[in-house]
């Protein structure tokens, strides 16, 4: 399924023409979760079922700690089972990042 024109300013450094939310549904689930406004994330829900948003917050590595936390109080997510809320990958990003 191709996306919508009004979700082309959330893809501003890939091909937006060539996003498909079938074979790239990891990455568009990704962004809009993190710059996502209402009407976004309304369309998000319309198009793709809860539990692959899911799988979405428990494997990404992309989506910010504050994004995280919302995100798995709103679908009920066991925090312990996303991968970038345990403290060992916290501790792993600051030794990368030490700004």
């Amino acid at each position: 399924m191709k996306l919508p024109f009004f979700l082309r300013k959330y893809f501003w450094d890939v091909d937006f023409n060539s996003l498909d939310l079938g074979e790239n549904s990891f990455f568009v689930i990704n962004r809009l979760l993190e710059y996502g406004d209402i009407k976004v994330i309304s369309w998000l829900f319309k198009h793709t079922k809860r539990k692959q948003i899911g799988e979405v917050i428990k494997k990404s590595r992309e989506l910010s700690p504050k994004t995280l936390n919302f995100w798995s109080l709103f679908l009920n997510l066991d925090k312990k089972r996303i991968l970038c809320l345990k403290k060992s990958y916290q501790k792993m990003q600051r030794s990368h990042w030490i700004y």
